[in-house]
């Protein structure tokens, strides 16, 4: 048989507090994620509307 532990078996479950539950690395992908929009939308602020003037608002 293999080394690798059942699911099932309640030696291998390993409980884990609330008080101990880190969760860092969501926290870092969330950052990273709002990091991406951040420059994406500076991106888009630069080359699309820097230096332009703004868009008539056409009413009717």
């Amino acid at each position: 048989m293999s080394n690798v532990a059942r699911q099932d078996d309640p030696a291998s479950v390993e409980r884990i507090e609330h008080d101990e539950f880190d969760p860092v690395g969501t926290l870092a992908l969330i950052a990273f994620y709002f990091a991406v929009l951040v420059l994406l939308w500076l991106f888009t602020y630069f080359v699309e509307f820097l230096g332009n003037v703004p868009t008539p608002v056409v009413v009717a």
